[in-house]
């Protein structure tokens, strides 16, 4: 199985792994899944590290990477398509990171596994975390 992850999600995954629900857990660290993390995620968290939102023990340029290959994660890439989606959502949610990864996750076919219950509106499979 494939999983798309929001950016709370693995950061619960890396941080505070408790919050995820003990079932979703054991299915995220299972050998045959497959974790993947968008470029957006990496975006979010460089913009949220740069205002002081968000704490990391090291900058994000090297948190990032490294604990992507830890926990065994795929990037996914931001393409224009996977931008262009985002034109064809309805306004339910206004984030443009949580809209990016709603595109992604519909047109890579894959669920998306978050915290955020406005991402449940949209025609997509969505894993609840917590």
């Amino acid at each position: 199985m494939r999983y798309l992850l929001d950016t709370r999600v693995w950061l619960w995954m890396l941080g505070d792994p408790d919050r995820i629900r003990p079932d979703l857990m054991s299915e995220l660290q299972a050998n045959r899944t497959r974790l993947m993390l968008s470029a957006a995620t990496s975006w979010e968290i460089a913009i949220k590290w740069a205002v002081g939102r968000l704490s990391l023990p090291e900058p994000p340029a090297t948190y990032v990477p490294s604990r992507m290959q830890r926990t065994s994660v795929e990037p996914l890439a931001v393409t224009h398509s996977h931008a262009l989606q985002v034109a064809m959502l309805p306004r339910h949610h206004r984030d443009p990171f949580d809209r990016l990864l709603i595109a992604q996750a519909q047109l890579e076919g894959v669920p998306l596994v978050t915290v955020d219950p406005a991402i449940g509106v949209y025609d997509l499979e969505v894993v609840r975390a917590a």
